[in-house]
């Protein structure tokens, strides 16, 4: 396994980071086998694990904790706060409040005294981004955390933390995790760049664009899998469906399956550290380090960027982030009786 380095950070990761998300309820509730899997995935040279508190409720924070026991000083650690962990509206979001309680139950579930990068899951509109900064800063001078990032962040929140942060002396924001795939190509439009110029890793999650980039979903077929039972509309987009079977010969001719075709061009992009890789299974993870060794060409490239061009999305995740002004209809539309020109 090659390693890199993540932004300025000097800590060198590996190109493949392990998400987590699938390990407990939403995904293997075995925790002896997820326990496995990550055991395989550090044995092939992955160094680099992300999970969050989100994640099955702690539960997979859990399971990383256990399968780390005598192995933690290998592993570069990496979770997140933000999404609701309860019914109180003060169990989420990006306050000091919240972050802090969040950190010490991260903490706990995870066996550790320290994460060696914690991130905010989405951005809070709700909270000032010094007041997030702030707090951040002081779990790092605390020594409970190393580094701090951002995750789904557009271009202008990136940008207005890092001034925040050097006006204020405050922590600056070390890595943004965006989503990124052959379908989902906008970052490269100006996440990607902005984080190059700030020197900012970015660990990229669904390469696999949510798995439809694993060749089991087919235009007209009906697949059945694990995550097609959770109803996402974009497993089912036309436009999509379309894309992925321009794909499939692309990745035949080049002698390579759907999937490493897929994994291969995220981390092809010189802005992108890693890609996280979500395994629910032991099949799964074995497939996705088999084609660590992947090398695209500029041809393969090329063929890519004629199906996708660069820049460009083709549908959304489900999961992505909708800013206010986009999400909110009373942002975007004026009000009845001014909206006419005369």
């Amino acid at each position: 396994m090659k390693y890199r380095t993540l932004g300025r950070t000097g800590i060198k990761v590996s190109p493949y980071c392990l998400g987590a998300m699938m390990f407990g309820a939403m995904g293997n509730p075995d925790h002896d086998e997820s326990v496995r899997i990550i055991h395989r995935a550090l044995d092939a040279g992955i160094n680099f694990v992300d999970t969050a508190d989100a994640y099955s409720r702690g539960e997979s924070e859990e399971i990383v904790g256990k399968a780390l026991k005598g192995r933690r000083d290998e592993v570069v650690l990496a979770t997140k706060a933000h999404l609701p962990m309860g019914d109180d509206p003060n169990q989420r979001g990006n306050s000091r409040r919240w972050l802090v309680r969040a950190l010490e139950d991260s903490l706990r579930r995870l066996g550790t005294d320290h994460v060696d990068l914690f991130q905010v899951h989405r951005p809070d509109p709700d909270t000032d981004v010094e007041e997030t900064l702030s707090a951040l800063t002081d779990l790092v001078r605390a020594g409970k955390v190393r580094h701090i990032g951002a995750s789904t962040f557009p271009a202008s929140d990136i940008v207005e933390a890092q001034w925040v942060s050097e006006r204020r002396g405050l922590e600056r924001f070390r890595t943004e995790q965006p989503p990124y795939s052959i379908l989902n190509r906008g970052i490269e439009r100006e996440v990607l760049p902005v984080c190059e110029r700030y020197g900012m890793g970015a660990l990229v999650w669904s390469p696999l664009a949510g798995g439809l980039l694993t060749g089991r979903y087919r235009k007209g077929r009906t697949a059945d899998t694990h995550r097609s039972a959770y109803g996402f509309k974009h497993m089912s987009d036309e436009r999509r469906l379309d894309a992925v079977e321009q794909l499939i010969p692309v990745a035949q001719d080049a002698g390579m399956s759907l999937t490493h075709l897929a994994t291969a061009f995220a981390i092809a992009h010189p802005g992108v550290t890693s890609a996280i890789i979500g395994p629910r299974t032991m099949d799964h993870l074995d497939d996705l380090v088999a084609g660590a060794e992947t090398e695209l060409g500029d041809d393969i490239l090329d063929r890519i960027d004629a199906v996708v061009p660069p820049g460009t999305d083709i549908g959304a995740l489900d999961m992505a982030y909708n800013p206010p002004a986009v999400g909110q209809a009373r942002l975007r539309r004026r009000r009845p009786e001014e909206r006419s020109a005369a």
